[in-house]
């Protein structure tokens, strides 16, 4: 029997590091269909706050609390999240040559297309549950966050090699979750 999907879109990241200390963590959701509906939504991490912005509440908490905050990248940040923000989230992504994002007073670029390539595993943990994910990956070299007008310091990390580049910053497509039928708690 195949893994029941229970989400199909595009989550892409960008963490800023500024002094080798994480300045903002953005995970960006285009759901085009999950067990929660579809939408989009920005889940945002900067001075020890967790902001949930969307225009499907149960999605945007969904994302936020069973995926979001156990992600690598969220690893070591306070996760408080206070109620989500009902707002438009605007998202346009490009695997040739970036991303932008708009929600509420949040804006964000990410530019510096490093490589595109596919990725793919049966075992994703999310709060202890193993969960299957396969999405189309795209490291990017660069990307700025702004937060009511104002940049937040920092610059993405990059790593990896030249065959093979990584970075605190990507964008995803084709991204599709398999696992339960309820997500962790």
């Amino acid at each position: 029997m195949s893994p029941q999907v229970i989400l199909v879109g595009a989550n892409p990241f960008v963490r800023l590091f500024d002094d080798g200390e994480v300045t903002v963590a953005a995970s960006v959701w285009i759901v085009d269909w999950s067990l929660r509906g579809r939408g989009n939504v920005l889940v945002l991490w900067h001075a020890g706050r967790v902001r949930v912005i969307g225009e499907n509440p149960e999605l945007a908490a969904w994302v936020s609390d069973d995926f979001t905050r156990h992600f690598p990248e969220a690893e070591g940040l306070d996760w408080n999240r206070g109620e989500v923000e009902n707002a438009a989230v605007t998202i346009d992504i490009d695997l040739a040559s970036g991303m932008s994002v708009s929600a509420a007073d949040v804006t964000i670029e990410a530019s510096g297309v490093l490589d595109v390539r596919g990725f793919a595993t049966d075992s994703f943990d999310l709060g202890g549950r193993p969960h299957g994910l396969s999405l189309v990956l795209a490291p990017v070299a660069e990307a700025q966050v702004h937060i009511g007008g104002k940049p937040v310091p920092g610059t993405v990390r990059r790593e990896g090699t030249p065959e093979r580049p990584s970075a605190s910053a990507f964008l995803t497509a084709a991204e599709v979750w398999t696992g339960p039928g309820t997500a962790p708690a």
